[in-house]
């Protein structure tokens, strides 16, 4: 019985030793180094080859670490990460991943156990507040911060000469002004001030956080839209553009690309990501220029400074994920080469602020009259307002899309935006 006994507690001893083993094991797998790392993102033109002009400068650092990059469409990327993270698991997941800014915050929501806490891995004040903000979530840094969406106003300067005005006249307008000027400019060219498709409200997007607003309150997920001041003025200089007949019409990225390659409008008030496709019609060289985006006229805290679009990378919590953290801090997070290299290769322009010192950043360009436009971009992503994307912008927005359109048509606006409110207080 004795010798029974003492097998039996052996056997429990060594059955509770795996099981530690075990935990043990679970607990640190994600820590575990591995020899390559995958990336996901989409745009080879722009994602992709700034990832690999990353992969190259990280060869010094380790030369052995393979990094697979995979291209894949946006919302192809959105829709594998809602589907295997809501099944709880991470099999089939890259190490890093892209994600719009837009979207962040209702990943680190739903997920916030599956991406890593990259804190302290890159300085947060070296990047601009309003991109840190983005990607950070109950006090920590997730997002390592990549493009700016900084906006600015190209123009055509030969257009202006027409109507008597210079570059100087439209530095730091405000909407109103801008109308004022769009008039004479289409009486004396016949060309439109702007494109717009009723479809996207970029254009509003950007007017709203140009006030410091967004569509949800500071919390990120209750809707803010009744009784939003800047998105009711925003709606109403919407319909001030559009009743003053200064506005082109498009119906998708190619119209509107091809109503400025053509010469049809005089202004294009956007991204700076938009340069490549101005400078791609080079007939034009010399005729543009950049001012800062327009403020909004009776929102006493809006300035000339805004955001469209921009993206961050994010680090799974799978094996690999600190040479994943390593490799975006060594890179993306702190190398002013690597900046200069994405501005001179691929026009990319990053919040990374030390950046804006370097030699790339100063450089003038001759297809905009010899402006220094990066490094005025540069500057005006300082100025950009930080807001709280919230959980649900693009929900948001198709509510907005067609209350817009009511507005247009001549319902209230306080009813509009009443109306929007109820709505997005339903969504999910």
């Amino acid at each position: 019985m004795k010798k029974i006994l003492a097998l039996l507690l052996v056997a429990i001893l060594a059955l509770a030793g795996c099981s530690s083993s075990g935990g043990t094991n679970k607990s640190s797998s994600s820590n575990q180094k591995v020899k390559e790392i995958t990336v996901w993102a989409w745009d080879p033109n722009f994602n992709i080859k700034a990832m690999d002009i990353a992969k190259k400068i990280y060869k010094s650092t380790d030369s052995n670490l393979k990094i697979n990059v995979v291209n894949m469409a946006q919302a192809d990327i959105v829709q594998k990460l809602n589907t295997t993270l809501s099944s709880g698991s991470t099999k089939g997941l890259p190490n890093i991943v892209l994600i719009e800014d837009y979207r962040s915050q209702s990943f680190l929501k739903a997920y916030p156990d599956k991406f890593k806490d990259v804190s302290g891995s890159f300085k947060a004040s070296d990047f601009a507040k309003y991109k840190v903000a983005a990607g950070t979530y109950n006090g920590k840094n997730y997002g390592v911060p990549f493009d700016s969406g900084v906006t600015g106003l190209y123009v055509r300067t030969d257009y202006l000469k027409q109507a008597g005005y210079t570059v100087a006249d439209l530095q730091n307008i405000d909407w109103n002004k801008y109308i004022e000027i769009a008039k004479k400019v289409k009486a004396a060219t016949g060309k439109d001030m702007l494109t717009q498709d009723p479809k996207d409200l970029g254009l509003i997007r950007m007017m709203v956080q140009s006030a410091g607003a967004w569509y949800s309150k500071k919390d990120g997920s209750t809707p803010d839209l009744a009784n939003n001041a800047a998105l009711k003025e925003a709606f109403q200089t919407y319909k001030a553009l559009m009743d003053a007949n200064i506005v082109k019409p498009v119906s998708d990225w190619n119209t509107f690309v091809a109503a400025f390659n053509n010469g049809d409008v005089a202004t294009v008030p956007t991204g700076n990501w938009i340069t490549p496709s101005i400078k791609s019609q080079a007939s034009q060289s010399g005729k543009w220029a950049v001012v800062p985006f327009p403020k909004l006229s009776g929102v006493s805290g809006s300035v000339n400074a805004s955001n469209l679009g921009g993206s961050s990378w994010y680090v799974l919590n799978i094996p690999g994920k600190d040479q994943a953290t390593d490799f975006l801090a060594k890179t993306f997070g702190s190398n002013v080469s690597f900046y200069q290299d994405i501005v001179k290769q691929i026009g990319a322009i990053g919040t990374y602020k030390p950046a804006a010192d370097s030699e790339a950043y100063k450089a003038s360009d001759d297809f905009f009259g010899g402006q220094k436009t990066i490094s005025d971009f540069a500057n005006w992503t300082n100025n950009i307002p930080q807001v709280n994307y919230g959980l649900n912008t693009y929900a948001i927005e198709d509510i907005l899309a067609v209350s817009a359109q009511d507005y247009l048509k001549g319902k209230n606006l306080d009813q509009v935006l009443k109306d929007a409110q109820t709505q997005a207080e339903q969504i999910k």
